[in-house]
C-alpha cells in the first residue's frame, strides 16, 4: 500500500526544497513536447510546474501524463528542486506519480473569450479559472469579517432576522410571495421592521448580514433580486448624523483591512489602488445635489425628484473635484420618495431626516433616522395610504417606550463592485440571481 505524502499547497512550496511533496489542485495547461513533458499545476494558492523528461514505451508515468487534460484534478507526488528558468517561483516539481482523482471531460465549455453571461452558466469553471475571480471571495471575506469586527467593537450585537413574513413589508410592492401551508407568505425584502423590533426589545445596538430578496423586474448592472445585505440599527441616538458618523468610520475601518491584507493583490489582479477614506466624508442636501446637477445641465425639465445613475455619477464627480474624496453622503430627501417610517423634521416635514451614500457614483447605502412616535408614524402611513392592520404586530413596538433610533442598509454585492473596479453585480456575486436567472 502506498502511504501518501502530506498536501503541500503552491504557495508553500519553497519551503519543502528538495523533498518529496504531494501537490493537490488541477491541470492549468499541457505543454506535450517530443522529449519533455510539461504541465503547470494550480491550487487556490497559485501555479508550479512539473517536468517530467520522457523515458520512452515502458514509462507509465509518461502515459499517464499524456492522457492528462486541462482541468482535470491531480495529485502530483515529487521532488521539489530548484530551477531559475523557471517562471514560476523559481522553482518545478519532478514528478514520481501523478494520480488523475477526476478526469475534466474535453474542450472546455468556457474560456478566456467567453461572455459573461455564458461564463455565470459554467460558475464554478469560470471562478476556478480566473485568479481574480478567487481573490474577489477572500477579499469578500475579509470585508465581512472587517465590518462584524468594527461592530462588535462599537457594542453592537449580530441578530438573525426571518426571511419569510406573513405580510408584504410597507405598500406590499417587490416582495415575492410564495404559499406556506395553503396561504401566502413572503420573502422579507429587507430586516427593516425587525431591526426596529430588536431595538424595541432593549437591544442597543443591532447589525445583521444576511439575504435581502427584492422582486425587481431590473436588468441593470447593479440590480439583483437576491443579495446579500448588511444592516445596522443604533438605538438613542441624538440625530441622524449619528448614523453617518459610525457608517463612515466602519467603512474606513473596513478598507484599512482591505488595503493591509489585499492591497498588493488587488492592484495586480483589478488593477485597482485601495485607499482608505478620510474622516468626515462630504453631505450635501438632496436640494443642494440637484441645484449642482441642473446646473450642469441634468434634469433640465426639473421633472425629477431622486437621483437616476446619471445624477449620482455627476454628481459623485463633482463632489471628488471640489473636494477629493471618493465618497459623498447625499441627505435631507423628500418625503414622497422616501418610506413612511423615515423620521421628518418639524420645521421642514416635507423632507425626511434620511441620506444616501455614494461611493465613486454608485449608491451603496441608504439609511434614516427612524420615527418612533406611534401616532406620528399613524399619520404619515395614512398619508402615503398605507394600510396599517397587516403592519400592527410592527406599529406595537411604538406604543410601549421604543427610544430614539436610526440606522442604514448597505449592499455588499456594490461594495465590492465599487471596491474592485467591476462593471456588474453579477461579477461581485457567487451565484447570481436576476430576473432572467435562477440557475445554476
Amino acid at each position: 500500500m502506498i502511504h501518501p505524502t502530506p498536501r503541500v499547497l503552491v504557495a508553500d512550496l519553497r519551503e519543502h526544497l528538495g523533498r518529496t511533496v504531494s501537490v493537490c489542485g488541477w491541470v492549468n495547461t499541457l505543454r506535450l513536447q517530443r522529449t519533455m513533458q510539461f504541465v503547470l499545476v494550480r491550487d487556490h494558492t497559485g501555479t508550479t510546474q512539473v517536468t517530467h523528461r520522457r523515458l520512452g514505451a515502458d514509462d507509465p508515468l509518461e502515459e499517464r501524463i499524456e492522457g492528462l487534460t486541462v482541468e482535470s484534478a491531480v495529485r502530483v507526488t515529487g521532488l521539489v528542486v530548484e530551477n531559475p528558468a523557471v517562471r514560476l517561483g523559481g522553482l518545478e516539481i519532478v514528478p514520481e506519480r501523478v494520480e488523475v482523482l477526476n478526469l475534466a471531460e474535453a474542450p472546455l465549455p468556457v474560456n478566456e473569450l467567453t461572455g459573461l453571461e455564458h461564463r455565470l452558466d459554467w460558475r464554478f469553471l469560470d471562478i476556478r479559472r480566473r485568479p481574480a475571480a478567487q481573490l474577489l471571495f477572500e477579499v469578500q471575506t475579509t470585508v465581512e469579517q472587517a465590518l462584524r469586527e468594527f461592530a462588535y467593537a462599537e457594542g453592537c450585537t449580530e441578530m438573525h432576522t426571518p426571511k419569510l413574513m406573513g405580510t408584504a413589508s410597507e405598500s406590499g410592492a417587490e416582495v415575492f410571495e410564495l404559499g406556506y401551508f395553503g396561504r401566502s407568505a413572503y420573502l422579507a425584502q429587507s430586516p427593516q421592521f425587525y431591526k426596529q423590533m430588536a431595538i424595541a426589545a432593549g437591544i442597543d445596538r443591532v447589525f445583521e448580514i444576511g439575504p435581502v430578496f427584492r422582486a425587481e423586474p431590473s436588468f441593470t448592472s447593479r440590480h439583483a433580486t437576491e443579495f446579500t445585505g448588511v444592516d445596522l440599527e443604533l438605538a438613542w441616538i441624538e440625530d441622524v448624523e449619528d448614523v453617518m458618523a459610525f457608517e463612515e468610520r466602519m467603512l474606513a475601518h473596513t478598507l484599512t483591512r482591505v488595503a493591509e491584507q489585499h492591497g498588493a493583490a488587488i492592484q495586480q489582479q483589478f488593477g485597482v489602488e485601495v485607499t482608505v477614506p478620510a474622516l468626515p466624508f462630504p453631505r450635501v442636501t438632496m436640494a443642494r445635489a440637484q441645484e449642482i446637477l441642473r446646473a450642469g445641465g441634468w434634469d433640465r425639465e426639473g421633472s425629477k425628484t431622486d437621483l437616476d445613475p446619471e445624477g449620482e455619477r455627476a454628481l459623485a464627480a463633482h463632489i471628488r473635484q471640489e473636494t477629493g474624496h471618493e465618497f459623498v453622503f447625499v441627505t435631507h430627501y423628500p418625503a414622497g420618495i422616501r418610506p413612511f417610517y423615515h423620521m421628518r423634521p418639524a420645521a421642514r416635514p416635507g423632507l425626511t431626516l434620511s441620506f444616501d451614500l455614494l461611493w465613486k457614483g454608485l449608491e451603496i447605502t441608504t439609511g434614516a433616522q427612524r420615527e418612533h412616535r406611534y401616532e406620528v408614524l399613524l399619520e404619515q402611513a395614512a398619508e402615503k395610504g398605507i394600510g396599517t392592520d397587516s403592519l400592527q404586530d410592527y406599529l406595537n413596538c411604538f406604543r410601549y417606550g421604543c427610544p430614539p433610533h436610526g440606522g442604514l442598509g448597505m449592499g455588499l454585492g456594490r461594495v465590492l463592485m465599487v471596491l474592485l473596479g467591476l462593471d456588474s453585480i453579477r461579477e461581485a456575486t457567487f451565484l447570481f440571481r436576476g430576473p432572467n436567472r435562477l440557475t445554476p
